[in-house]
């Protein structure tokens, strides 16, 4: 939850809105969609996103069904896989800012591929333990966070700046499909095939991204390599200070964390209640995730309403309680009843809905309040506070497991998720109305909204 907060899915764009372009010629939509080199980016994003969203998944099961993982050992698996987030993310955006894009993508779609491969190979013959697929999910996890950050610095380069925000949203909605459908189908190819095929699997995602990226053939214009440590060090700190001067992304920030830490643990708790507990197969495990899907379809929909009908702060604090709440009423459910995994269904098809229409929210309230020069960075940092807490969260739920057991860990760390609606509720974002403000307007500085006669980068 995609970002930023979000969901375990979607994240925060990373551009700000620019109107489109005026007059008469086709709308920039149909010529973004026209534009073969903008398809295979969006096709390759698309694939490698699934390709990681499924193997999230696919390995945590791999060493709960095969290799008989404990609760703290699937704690530690998730979070070692988290961790290049924390670690990683601020050094990817600097070294993506030096490299070409197209490269960084391929290289990493091609490490991930083999990744996967080699450890598919090592499952069939038996060798893969749990020390080895602590490697594969590093290695994955520190390839895709330098891939995330690759495929949004490669629309800048790649189209018109008045395509920048159709084209943002084409790829940002590939991620929420793929963190949505990834893991529905990680689960279904856990249970339909063995654990090794499985495994392998997902590194056809990443060699369909790998072929479709490597055919852009439009030539890449990369910053010029200038800025030292002491300046990539400063631009940082300027969006640091940016948004915790400011009361909304402050909290916006720290809501992210909030919810973030907490449901990594409840997810950690999730994947061993499920199938231990309730008796689920990998099948129904899927099912039950995939209901977020059409949720997400549902509270995308909400939110073109729902906030200019009865305000931003009402919308967000209402939607973030209701839908992080929901996870409250998992351990009321018992294995073998009737209406198990239709509840369970129904309670993610809430949650999905209720937090793609807080994450939506969000994002529009975050654009609107950073000035244009700051946008990146702004979403950078909230993304880095808010992801980077979650390898804590999964060892956290892994520790409440097995210290607690399945059903009474979920509760603790479903009551958590909490505290981020509590959070917006305390703090300004609560009072937001139909109309959202705008960015500050003194232009000086490093976040300065550019003013008449500014060129802007």
């Amino acid at each position: 939850m995609p970002s930023s907060y979000s969901s375990p899915f979607p994240r925060f764009p990373r551009f700000p809105r620019f109107p489109g372009s005026s007059g008469s010629g086709p709308r920039p939509a149909s010529r973004l969609w026209r534009d073969g080199d903008f398809r295979r980016l969006w096709l390759g994003q698309t694939s490698s996103q699934l390709g990681e969203h499924t193997t999230l998944v696919i390995l945590p099961l791999f060493a709960v069904l095969t290799l008989d993982a404990d609760a703290g050992g699937l704690g530690v698996l998730r979070a070692v896989g988290q961790a290049p987030i924390l670690l990683l993310s601020l050094f990817a955006g600097v070294c993506v800012d030096r490299w070409r894009t197209r490269t960084v993508m391929v290289l990493t779609d091609a490490g991930r591929a083999l990744a996967l491969g080699g450890a598919a190979v090592a499952a069939l013959l038996g060798a893969l333990g749990m020390p080895t697929l602590l490697v594969v999910a590093f290695a994955v996890g520190a390839l895709s966070v330098f891939f995330d950050v690759a495929y949004q610095a490669s629309l800048v380069r790649l189209v018109r700046r008045d395509q920048l925000v159709r084209g943002n949203s084409a790829l940002e909605g590939s991620r929420s499909a793929a963190q949505i459908g990834g893991p529905a189908l990680g689960g279904t190819l856990v249970t339909t095939l063995s654990a090794p095929i499985a495994v392998a699997s997902g590194s056809v995602f990443f060699v369909l991204s790998f072929l479709s990226i490597r055919r852009i053939r439009r030539p890449e214009s990369v910053p010029v390599r200038a800025d030292g440590p002491p300046l990539v060090r400063r631009r940082v700190g300027e969006g640091v200070r940016f948004v915790a001067g400011d009361t909304s992304l402050r909290t916006v920030c720290l809501a992210s964390a909030a919810f973030q830490f907490s449901l990594a643990a409840v997810m950690t708790v999730y994947l061993l209640h499920l199938p231990r507990e309730l008796h689920l197969s990998g099948t129904a495990v899927g099912l039950a995730l995939a209901a977020t899907g059409p949720g997400a379809l549902l509270g995308s929909l909400l939110a073109a309403r729902l906030p200019g009908r009865f305000g931003h702060g009402v919308v967000l604090v209402c939607a973030a309680t209701i839908g992080d709440g929901v996870f409250l009423l998992v351990p009321a459910l018992h294995g073998g009843s009737a209406v198990t995994l239709p509840a369970l269904v129904a309670l993610n098809l809430i949650f999905g809905a209720l937090t793609q229409l807080v994450n939506v929210t969000v994002m529009a309230v975050r654009q609107a309040v950073t000035p244009d020069g700051m946008q990146g960075r702004a979403a950078a940092t909230i993304t880095f506070v808010g992801m980077g807490l979650t390898p804590l969260g999964s060892l956290l739920g892994g520790l409440l497991a097995e210290t607690w057991g399945t059903r009474t860990g979920l509760l603790a760390a479903a009551v958590g998720m909490l505290l981020s609606p509590a959070l917006m509720a305390l703090s300004p974002l609560a009072r937001l109305g139909r109309t959202l403000p705008g960015p500050p307007k003194a232009p000086g500085g490093a976040g300065g909204r550019p003013g008449p006669g500014w060129p802007e980068s």
